[in-house]
């Protein structure tokens, strides 16, 4: 199996462009042939890494949007469309994380973040499926974390949300074998792209929480995900590290993870 092929008609959509993995995910998408179309909400941001990407001939469109706008998102195929273009790769890579413990959370920023971090994942994967299914071709990409894999005390809806998007991602993966279009979950573990400082902890808090081995760069994780949606893979978690540490959470009890974890995380560190 592989990435559908480039042409003129066709892009892939990569929301969260702005920055960190959907940018990196954009010029790794780029260097395999690749038109793209950047989503962030960051006008300026995007028309500078689009004026960058351009130099290499791919054709590169910006649409600016706040996918926690729910009339925003639903124009989005329209949009799409009235630019002469189709989407046969769907990154749904935006996403955010609050901190801290529940008891003291903003229910308007929880809210915001589920509607970031899940429902612009469903939104989106309902409203492009299915053109993918009547062509036969397309791939789509959405990414977690290793937050999905065991509760995470601290950044409780962050953990649930990515839970979701992985469970999400299988069972759309199986409902689309045999149709020429596939669905790839990726998992990052750790990685200093700015995503930590605008949650609410530094980076300092966050290195001296993970060992330095499950940090890996935005560009690493780019390439794992994209490889693994060209291969037809159902999850991706780029680097042993992370890899070693997701199948040994699973086999430690939760009565005894969660305390651990809780004792450990920046956003509980006063509690």
């Amino acid at each position: 199996m592989a990435l559908p092929d480039p042409a003129p008609h066709r892009t892939a959509l990569v929301t969260g462009a702005s920055s960190g993995i959907g940018e990196a995910i954009a010029r790794d998408l780029v260097r395999r042939g690749h038109g793209v179309t950047l989503l962030a909400r960051r006008a300026d941001r995007l028309e500078a890494l689009a004026t960058e990407l351009r130099s290499g001939g791919q054709r590169v469109e910006v649409l600016p949007t706040d996918l926690s706008d729910r009339s925003a998102r639903a124009g989005l195929p329209g949009a799409i469309e009235a630019l002469g273009l189709e989407v046969d790769i769907l990154i749904n890579n935006a996403g955010l994380s609050t901190l801290g413990p529940v008891a003291s959370s903003s229910p308007e920023a929880e809210m915001n973040m589920v509607e970031v971090d899940v429902m612009a994942v469903i939104d989106l994967c309902s409203r492009f499926t299915p053109a993918m299914l009547r062509r036969g071709r397309g791939a789509i990409l959405n990414v977690a974390s290793t937050a999905a894999f065991q509760p995470l005390p601290g950044q409780a809806g962050y953990g649930g949300s990515k839970a979701f998007v992985v469970s999400y991602t299988q069972a759309l993966n199986t409902e689309l074998r045999g149709t020429g279009v596939t669905a790839t979950v990726l998992c990052p573990g750790p990685v200093d792209t700015g995503f930590g400082e605008l949650a609410g902890f530094s980076i300092e808090d966050a290195t001296k929480t993970l060992p330095k081995a499950m940090w890996v760069p935005a560009e690493t994780v780019a390439a794992v995900g994209l490889d693994a949606l060209a291969a037809g893979n159902v999850v991706a978690i780029p680097g042993a590290a992370n890899r070693f540490a997701t199948r040994v959470s699973r086999l430690i009890p939760n009565r005894l993870l969660l305390p651990l974890l809780a004792k450990n995380h920046p956003g509980l560190k006063e509690q």
